[in-house]
């Protein structure tokens, strides 16, 4: 079977370990990236997170130290932090409701269906919305990391953080979010990374995969 270019790009990545510093990514490659995580899909188009592009050295060292001293932070030239809703209010879906009315017109049933949103969200306890929100990010994340492979930039998404700690150092409490998950963009440093001579490694397609036809 012949494999597509993304197919061969996602074998190409892996969780790179050792970024190479005088290796920048380009602001265009960036960019495409970034757009790739705005078009991610989301739950009833509510988009409930926020991305924080941070290319600031001391902003960066300064999460390294709460990340348990990971130097793809600091090696790789961005580091994407995605921060999602701590919970949803009336305010932000009718921010969505205003959004889709601007941009599609008031089509019928539209204030009806998000009506129907807040009466099952916001009765719901602020920890289970904000999982909620969190997985949505994760679709993302996920967008991010196959936009980045074919544009060949090394991203290595990361939960081994101090969440708290993060979001004391980005003043994302004010703002209503929490982060969730970051990850460092850059190019990896042939050679210097123990990672990248291994064979990629996954669950064999039958221990994966269970077809009902």
């Amino acid at each position: 079977m012949t494999k597509t270019p993304l197919i061969e790009r996602l074998n190409w990545r892996y969780a790179t370990k050792k970024m190479d510093p005088a290796k920048p990514v380009s602001e265009d490659k960036v960019a495409q990236i970034v757009e790739a995580i705005q078009l991610a899909p989301t739950s009833s188009g509510t988009q409930p997170f926020e991305l924080f592009v941070i290319t600031n050295p001391e902003t960066r060292a300064e999460i390294r130290k709460v990340a348990w001293d990971q130097t793809p932070i600091t090696d790789g030239s961005h580091l994407l932090v995605f921060a999602a809703w701590d919970n949803y209010t009336a305010e932000r879906i009718d921010a969505v409701t205003d959004q889709l009315k601007a941009e599609r017109g008031d089509l019928p049933l539209l204030t009806a269906y998000y009506d129907n949103l807040k009466n099952t969200y916001l009765p719901r306890d602020a920890s289970v919305n904000h999982d909620h929100a969190a997985r949505q990010a994760y679709i993302a994340l996920g967008l991010a990391m196959a936009a980045a492979a074919e544009l060949e930039v090394d991203a290595t998404p990361m939960e081994g953080f101090d969440p708290d700690k993060v979001d004391e150092i980005l003043g994302l409490k004010d703002k209503g979010l929490r982060s969730v998950v970051i990850m460092p963009l850059g190019h990896r440093e042939e050679g210097a990374d123990w990672l990248l001579p291994m064979p990629k490694m996954r669950k064999p397609l039958e221990k994966l995969v269970t077809r009902l036809d």
